[in-house]
């Protein structure tokens, strides 16, 4: 796999499965580089046999939803204004109709139990800000009072003056006239707008200075679940609450289903049909925001109010794999397990749990239809497949990743490998063709509670084409292997976890002849980034390094990045001392590596003067390095930049290692 080839790598959303379990309606989606966006539609799986068609033709058709009888298709896609909007169509095809027009467009949704409403979160902006007002610009808007921690977010920007509230519309008239824009008549007035709607009105539930997400209708259909948080402290811990509204009044009070007293932080709610829910959360311990290697559980409520039951164990079981949900059926719910490197699904009941879709995938959404579970995977070979459970066993489906497959994707080695301390570290190793020595990449991922897994990853890919060994772990601080695992480095950053990543570079030396001991180089992004930085400035054996998109120092991250208020505080504590204890900055005296520092100008997860203070200091040290920052991007280049971006990047990254690791294949110019 080459840099371009990024092209071939089609994703999967979570499949809307038919009730009658006949086929399966997932979104597909890829970079384009002609477009420089991401790109998809939504296609037609057949469950049986696995033939597919496409059944949308928009720019980036997406989270598809099926109405409880089957009839009506639901999908986002953005409005003439860039705006997400729900779209209706019929399941049997027919031009998509305008179900929402939210001017600062749809978050989430879902479809009511009758099928003839949805729920959505919608951000809801002050006038004036972000657009609002035409002829406004960004720099002619109001000053920005900030007084609370939660007031920007990566891929968004400022949170002031912009809240995500809660609403309800009826579904459009699939059979109706379709909307025309009004041509102007030489009789209008200066400055008339065509006022026909464009979708139908929707109530809005939700008032007041919150925010709220992940709608959900009840069991009944007459009121509207969410996620908000509203107790007094919500600026300065984790914890939220299930509410429910009614679904007809407008910006009427909710009634607490869950309060914030439990301790939980909720990314998920869903009714059961015996008047009681099923959560996805996550214990945040008696501060509030005790997040650290915190696995998502799944609970149970009785009935409102009622004391949230346990029904998945916290030290061992994790259900947080982002994009993870649950599905309640008729004997349990169905959630996804991230283990080992692998995500999997599970059907769980208050005996215990029974893996459904496992092996070697990653699964990234499921449902259930007459007879069968769906699930969509990424695999070794594939970004995104339909998988199916039935009568016959597991069977993927599709060829979604087939011209990835053409383009070659090289298969990677597992490991398990013993630490210095006693203990074991898991990950992988890809090795080129050809007889070696090759020289070999160390790859950190971030998070840090986060894994590598079993599903095709683009820049193993594309380094080994480039004819490099490439090495990647899961260090004490990832997920996927226990609660303990994942709290090792809590207040302890850069050390158990480095020990891990060498001992099992050190191992991979040793088990594989063919790697070049003496040739290495070494990065990481995010905490991975931070990783890298550390390293380098306690181990001189590397070539050269790459430091994207770091955590490199805590004491200004507290101050600029959008998890800044509770992030460092959990990792490397609030003590002065302690924190430069563990902080790159403050070592970077010590790094002699050629390093090239990379980072994007949006990113406000970790803020770009992270990287430029770092690529700063090493410049006035003496030490070999260059700054690459990106325009437009945020913390998400490598995963959902805009394409041409993503090539470009890769381009510098095979250009830096050719100058210091050059390889047959890529040797520089």
């Amino acid at each position: 796999m080459r840099a371009d080839d990024i092209e071939r790598l089609v994703s999967l959303s979570r499949p809307a499965v038919h009730p009658s379990g006949e086929y399966a309606v997932v979104a597909a989606s890829r970079p384009s580089l002609r477009a420089n966006r991401n790109v998809g539609q939504l296609w037609r799986v057949s469950l049986r046999d696995g033939a597919r068609r496409r059944i949308t033709g928009g720019v980036a058709d997406r989270s598809p939803r099926l109405t409880p009888d089957g009839g009506t298709l639901l999908l986002v896609r953005d409005d003439d204004a860039g705006k997400p909007q729900v779209w209706a169509m019929r399941v049997d095809g027919g031009e998509p109709v305008q179900a929402t027009a939210q001017p600062g467009g749809v978050l989430e949704y879902a479809v009511s139990p009758d099928g003839t409403r949805i729920a959505f979160t919608a951000a809801v902006l002050e006038p004036g800000r972000y657009g609002s007002v035409e002829g406004v610009s960004a720099s002619q808007e109001p000053a920005r009072l900030i007084t609370r921690n939660r007031n920007q977010a990566n891929g968004t920007g400022s949170l002031i003056g912009r809240r995500s509230h809660l609403f309800v519309a009826p579904l459009p008239d699939l059979d109706g006239e379709p909307r025309y824009e009004r041509a102007a008549h030489p009789h209008d007035e200066p400055g008339r707008i065509d006022d026909a709607p464009h979708a139908p009105e929707a109530i809005r539930l939700s008032h007041g200075e919150f925010d709220h997400s992940a709608p959900a209708f009840s069991a009944d259909g007459e009121r509207v679940l969410c996620i908000t948080a509203r107790h007094d402290t919500r600026d300065d811990d984790l914890l939220n609450a299930v509410v429910e509204f009614d679904a007809g009044v407008a910006e009427g009070e909710p009634h607490t289903i869950l309060s914030s007293r439990a301790g939980l932080s909720v990314a998920e709610v869903q009714p059961t049909p015996d008047g009681g829910f099923v959560l996805l959360a996550q214990q945040m311990g008696e501060s509030g925001r005790d997040f650290v290697g915190r696995s998502t559980q799944l609970f149970v409520l009785e009935h409102p109010g009622a004391h949230p039951e346990e029904v998945t164990e916290g030290d061992t079981v994790d259900l947080g794999e982002p994009g993870s949900h649950a599905t309640v059926v008729e004997d349990g719910v169905l959630v996804q397990q991230r283990r080992r490197g692998r995500v999997v699904l599970v059907h769980v009941t208050g005996g215990g749990s029974k893996e459904l879709i496992g092996g070697d995938v990653e699964v990234i959404g499921h449902g259930v239809g007459d007879g069968v579970t769906v699930a969509t995977v990424a695999t070794p070979t594939s970004a995104g497949e339909v998988a199916v459970l039935d009568d016959r066993g597991v069977t993927v489906l599709t060829d979604f990743g087939a011209p990835l497959a053409e383009a070659g994707v090289a298969a990677p080695v597992e490991h398990e490998f013993p630490t210095r301390d006693g203990g074991t570290v898991h990950g992988w190793v890809w090795v080129p063709e050809g007889e070696g020595p090759h020289p070999v990449l160390l790859n950190i991922h971030g998070g840090p509670f986060a894994q590598y897994g079993v599903g095709v990853f683009d820049e193993a890919q594309v380094a080994v084409d480039a004819g490099y060994a490439v090495v990647q772990c899961n260090p004490r601080g990832s997920a996927g292997y226990g609660r303990e695992h994942g709290i090792a480095i809590r207040q302890a950053m850069g050390t158990a976890d480095m020990h891990d990543v060498l001992d099992f570079l050190d191992a991979s030396i040793d088990a594989h002849p063919e790697l070049d001991r003496e040739r290495l180089g070494i990065m990481g992004g995010s905490y991975g980034g931070y990783l890298t930085a550390w390293t380098i400035a306690h181990d001189h054996r590397f070539a050269a390094a790459i430091v994207e998109r770091g955590f490199l120092d805590p004491e200004s991250f507290a101050g600029t990045s959008d998890i800044g208020w509770f992030f460092g505080g959990e990792y490397t504590g609030t003590d002065p001392d302690a924190m430069r204890a563990q902080s790159p900055m403050a070592r970077v005296g010590d790094v002699r590596t050629p390093t090239l520092v990379v980072h994007s100008e949006q990113d406000w997860r970790c803020p770009p003067e992270q990287a430029q203070r770092y690529w700063a200091a090493l410049k006035r040290n003496g030490v070999e390095t260059a700054l690459l920052l990106f325009p437009g991007e945020n913390h998400e280049l490598t995963r959902s930049g805009q394409p041409r971006h993503r090539v470009e990047r890769f381009e510098h990254v095979l250009r830096w290692w050719a100058k210091h690791l050059p390889t047959q294949q890529n040797h520089g110019q």
